[in-house]
């Protein structure tokens, strides 16, 4: 079955078939750092809005890095229903610490998404197109990302997280106006909030990938 269009600015995968295999251990949630065992998750080449997937954070109570499974499409604490999930499965970086649905969670649960790489839609004569982004050393991406815990009137517990958004370097803006911010390494700690950073500095961190460690495919 083919990528399908799920009214994201883009669609995630793991595992994409359109790219040389990885070596097992650059695949690896460890390559992340959680001190705690991971989950098993199944792979998926084509995640959509709600769907689960795994995410890093930082417990400041353990002390230590935890990866989850959560929802994609963020779900404030605040929110009488599940539905705005759905128009919350991206953050734009400028306004991520100003609106009101992802304010908190930017101050308080900010965490990586850890995916192979993304799909981004071209508008061609017949259609649109998906295209296949990856990093060009094909390791594991740190997107960013913010979480929520969010509790149902019927006192469900539900987790679920939004992806931050940005401007897009040269080779993404070719196919929209709007890539996830993708974090380096040496970012990840700042981000997730094992060192002091504040708000400006937080939001340098996500700036477009350069277009030179990327590669892309269709």
């Amino acid at each position: 079955m083919g990528p399908r269009r799920c009214g994201a600015m883009f669609t995630l995968c793991v595992d994409a078939p359109v790219f040389p295999p990885m070596s097992a251990r650059s695949k690896s949630p460890s390559v992340f750092r959680p001190e705690r065992p991971t989950p098993n998750i199944a792979p998926s080449w084509n995640l959509a809005p709600t769907d689960p997937a795994p995410i890093v954070y930082y417990d400041a109570k353990d002390g230590g890095r935890r990866l989850e499974v959560m929802r994609w499409g963020l779900i404030p604490y605040w929110a009488k229903d599940i539905k705005i999930g759905f128009s919350t499965i991206n953050a734009r970086a400028e306004e991520v610490d100003t609106k009101p649905a992802f304010r908190e969670a930017f101050r308080q649960r900010r965490c990586l998404v850890p995916l192979d790489s993304f799909y981004e839609w071209k508008k061609t004569a017949t259609g649109k197109q998906p295209y296949a982004i990856a990093l060009k050393d094909r390791r594991l991406m740190g997107m960013a990302g913010l979480w929520e815990t969010w509790r149902s009137p019927a006192g469900e517990r539900i987790r679920s997280f939004t992806i931050v958004t940005t401007q897009p370097n040269e080779l993404c803006a070719e196919l929209h106006n709007r890539m996830p911010a993708v974090l380096k390494p040496d970012a990840w700690p700042a981000w997730l909030g094992e060192q002091p950073a504040d708000v400006p500095a937080l939001k340098a961190l996500l700036a477009p990938c350069p277009s030179d460690e990327m590669i892309c495919c269709r």
